[in-house]
């Protein structure tokens, strides 16, 4: 098995979502290891964080299988448009928008999903933001219980707390006002812990990527420009 921390902005395989996008972290992580890989799972393009991959093909098969059965434990981080009242779980049910080959479909099935979020801090910044006078933040973390499609960011927005950066889930206004106090632009979503079992020997697996660069600047500013913070 192969764990890899991918940036913000590469996609974990080609896809004709982006079919003009040529690089791809399987082709540049079967380079760098000098074997084949296989995806286990995927990551949006714009969200950062850990990705596993299988060197083998019943590797893979095994790890794809706690996957579908939900037996693995993935931690995400959000920063979130407004003050996020509590600690919850969002159940809301997510129409398919993509197929099994990836391509976008309409009317899809409405399937199952469930979202655990534990509010970890939030903000407010008395900078003007839109048509108020402050902006209010939280930074969250996010449990996936199922496994849907952009199902953290199609959550998010339903509860009224879009992802700051999403630029089809959230709201122009704030991803602008993040992206110049900052001086660059992502989506604030990032894959932070993964826990698997071994597929030989059962043994439970936990990686974590620790502290993120982009996220510890963000949260530093949010601190140093907030009139209040709390949880």
């Amino acid at each position: 098995m192969v764990v890899a921390e991918k940036p913000s902005g590469l996609l974990v395989h080609r896809s004709s979502i982006d079919a003009r996008e040529r690089r791809a972290m399987v082709q540049m992580l079967r380079d760098q290891v000098g074997s084949h890989v296989h995806p286990v799972h995927r990551l949006d393009k714009a969200t950062s964080g850990l990705v596993l991959f299988a060197l083998d093909a019943s590797v893979a098969r095994d790890l794809s299988e706690q996957f579908a059965l939900g037996t693995v434990d993935k931690v995400y981080r959000a920063i979130v448009r407004g003050h996020v009242a509590a600690d919850c779980v969002v159940n809301h049910a997510l129409r398919d928008e993509v197929d099994h080959r990836g391509q976008r479909i309409k009317g899809g099935v409405a399937r199952e999903a469930e979202t655990h979020l534990e509010v970890l801090s939030h903000w407010t910044v008395p900078l003007p933001v839109d048509r108020y006078p402050e902006g209010r933040y939280s930074i969250v973390r996010l449990s996936p219980r199922t496994g849907r499609f952009r199902q953290l960011r199609r959550h998010m927005k339903h509860i009224s707390h879009p992802i700051i950066g999403d630029v089809r889930y959230g709201k122009g206004t704030h991803n602008r006002f993040f992206a110049e106090q900052l001086g660059f632009n992502r989506l604030w979503l990032h894959a932070q812990a993964l826990e698997v079992r071994h597929p030989n020997t059962g043994q439970l697996l936990r990686v974590d990527t620790g502290e993120v660069t982009d996220f510890e600047r963000c949260l530093d500013w949010l601190a140093s420009h907030a009139k209040n913070s709390g949880k």
